[in-house]
């Protein structure tokens, strides 16, 4: 299994799969897009140099499909875990991993990213020194007009 990171919109996205399973999805991603090379099926032997060179291969692989599409279809992003829209015009031509998904739960659904239960900038100082950066911040948004000359 390779443990593989993606750098997708702005985000990273982790896969763990099988060489099998990314073999598989180049084999139906060429019926549809664009695609790179992909590594060797054959690994001479097994020692972890040669291992780290075909998850990186893996890697640059799924980033070179994501960087050549301007759509992708649903299959990659269903191998890739990554919510989508349901109606990708070249996602419904290759059809994808799970045929029996529900068109309710390929939704995107928004939830908060993150949470501050108090303001962060008014917690009590871990130490006695005081944040310079912290108070400067605030003393040049709250108070401008008193900035020294």
């Amino acid at each position: 299994v390779f443990k593989i990171e993606v750098l997708m919109n702005g985000r990273k996205h982790f896969v763990e799969k099988r060489y099998s399973e990314f073999h598989a999805l180049h084999k139906k991603l060429k019926k549809c897009i664009k695609t790179p090379e992909i590594p060797s099926k054959h690994v001479r032997n097994w020692v972890p140099k040669v291992l780290e060179q075909r998850r990186q291969g893996l890697e640059m692989y799924l980033q070179a499909v994501i960087l050549e599409n301007e759509e992708l279809p649903k299959l990659f992003l269903d191998f890739l875990n990554v919510r989508h829209l349901p109606s990708l015009p070249k996602a419904e031509s290759c059809g994808s991993f799970d045929e029996t998904e529900s068109e309710e739960s390929s939704k995107l659904s928004h939830q908060p990213v993150l949470l501050f239960l108090r303001d962060p900038y008014v917690l009590p100082a871990a130490s006695d020194f005081p944040n310079v950066v912290i108070e400067g911040v605030l003393h040049g948004v709250f108070y401008p007009h008193l900035q020294p000359r």
